[in-house]
């Protein structure tokens, strides 16, 4: 997330690139240590690491155009870092590694303030807020609605059995600049103001998934959902959470782990607790006991 120093000084910053940078970097070497033999470390990678590319669309194999001490770098080289870390991994010593790289995602239970273009515009229309663009608008994002990604995801790390350690790409392929996503906002929020920020520096002129790749990997899989119809259904999703006395997200389905990948044992005054990523499986000490690390 980005922040104006002020009015008179246009200069941006991140709001907290160490604390991005170790939950990143530190997060996955903590991860490492938990994933037991014959297990699989599945990765949400980004777009980011092509910086502000020089090809569109981007393949896999573009190496990007990223200034590591720019601006956007505690995110872009943290993703990088990690992605360097896991196909080491798997190269070194057979580690099992599953990398996606995902395109400007959007929908509900995303959070309002996470700083996204969607994010930004709906939570300011519903406010009756001027809608907020940095720069001319003319930058192109290629928004990926949240159901698409995540089935994408799903068939990727364990549904479909897939062998494959990445980086894959993912995302919408349908190009479409920022402006006309916030005059598509403002049509359904009539009256609601288009306002110009300085731009961001550095913030990248394209976005655009070379999804070959994908097709190959996950055949039959696209972006389903338009953003229009997402965007609607985001802009339902938070003005519900918004009406809500106390807004809470909601409640997330069971992750299920395959039975073959969990251990069947624990140690002593531990309880196991599933992660998200199939295989890897932590323990948390029970109630009133003390288990020793």
């Amino acid at each position: 997330m980005y922040h104006l120093a002020s009015p008179a000084t246009p200069l941006w910053y991140m709001a907290e690139p160490v604390r991005t940078i170790s939950a990143n970097v530190h997060g996955a070497l903590r991860l490492m240590t938990l994933l037991r033999l014959g297990g699989q470390f599945a990765y949400t990678s980004t777009s980011e690491v092509y910086g502000d590319p020089l090809v569109s669309p981007q393949p896999e194999s573009y190496r990007g155009s990223v200034d590591c001490t720019g601006p956007r770098a505690a995110y872009d080289e943290s993703k990088r870092c990690v992605e360097a870390l896991l196909f080491e991994a798997h190269r070194a010593h057979g580690t099992r590694v599953k990398v996606a790289r995902l395109f400007n995602v959007f929908g509900p239970r995303t959070r309002m303030d996470d700083g996204r273009a969607v994010s930004n515009f709906v939570s300011q229309a519903l406010r009756g807020l001027p809608l907020t663009i940095y720069g001319d608008g003319a930058q192109t994002r290629s928004w990926g609605y949240v159901d698409d990604i995540m089935e994408a995801l799903e068939r990727y790390w364990w549904r479909d059995g897939i062998d494959y350690p990445g980086p894959i790409n993912l995302g919408n392929d349908r190009e479409i600049p920022v402006l006309d996503v916030a005059r598509y906002i403002q049509r359904l929020f009539p009256g609601c103001d288009i306002e110009h920020l300085p731009p961001a520096p550095q913030d990248p002129a394209n976005r655009r998934p070379d999804l070959a790749v994908a097709n190959r990997i996950l055949p039959g899989w696209s972006c389903a959902v338009p953003y229009e119809d997402g965007v609607v259904r985001t802009i339902d999703w938070f003005r519900a959470q918004m009406a809500a006395p106390t807004p809470l997200p909601e409640a997330a389905e069971p992750i299920v782990v395959p039975a073959e990948l969990v251990s069947p044992t624990r140690p002593a005054g531990r309880t196991r607790r599933s992660r998200l990523i199939p295989g890897v499986i932590a323990w948390q000490d029970e109630p009133g006991t003390q288990a020793q690390a």
